[in-house]
């Protein structure tokens, strides 16, 4: 059962002083238990306003990020579902199953898909599907989606996930080297062509090929 509690209300004010303004995401935030996302040792941390290591290489997204990309998803309007790249330990999967209707998520290692499934049925969510794949090619299956949302930064964004938004779809993905540059980028699929806006300067782990 997802509650609220202090520490979620102070990062929910931090998040909004920080401009994000959507009131359904920021209730996502307040209700999502975020400590319930990493190791016990962390949960002490588990409210402040920065990424936190989970194992295998990879990391919880910085509270504010999350918010941002949710909220840049949604600035087309409603989503009846989602494609999450990176389903991580969970979190930004709980963030989205209380704003879409569907979410589909995929993770390239087995061990943190089946851990990010324990945390979304501890929670009672049931409105998200997982696949252990490779997520530079998506999830055809269930394509096209009118959202995508990536947690991981490509060199270049794949053309397959291009190819699975539907039109006037909505991609938010970073892009950039592993040690370079980053920005977060949201791209609209129209009839003809994609538009691409960049956004914030970011730093993602690479989105890397295979499963493990």
């Amino acid at each position: 059962m997802i509650t609220s509690h202090p520490p979620h209300e102070r990062l929910v004010k931090n998040l909004y002083a920080q401009g994000i303004q959507n009131k359904a995401v920021l209730e996502a935030i307040r209700a999502t238990p975020r400590h319930l996302f990493v190791d016990k040792s962390l949960s002490r941390h588990a409210y402040a306003d920065h990424p936190l290591p989970i194992g295998y290489g990879q990391t919880i997204s910085q509270p504010y990020i999350v918010a941002r990309m949710t909220e840049v998803l949604l600035s087309q309007g409603p989503l009846s579902k989602v494609l999450e790249i990176g389903t991580g330990c969970g979190y930004q999967t709980a963030i989205l199953a209380q704003l879409v209707n569907q979410v589909y998520t995929v993770e390239r290692i087995k061990d943190l898909s089946l851990q990010a499934r324990d945390n979304l049925n501890a929670l009672g969510i049931t409105n998200v599907q997982f696949c252990h794949a490779d997520g530079q090619w998506g999830w055809v299956d269930y394509a096209p989606y009118p959202g995508i949302i990536v947690t991981a930064a490509p060199s270049t964004i794949p053309e397959n996930l291009l190819e699975q938004l539907t039109i006037g779809g909505c991609l938010v993905i970073p892009v950039g080297p592993t040690y370079g540059p980053q920005v977060l980028s949201k791209v609209i699929r129209t009839r003809s062509s994609y538009e691409q806006y960049q956004l914030d300067h970011v730093s993602f782990v690479p989105l890397c090929k295979g499963t493990s």
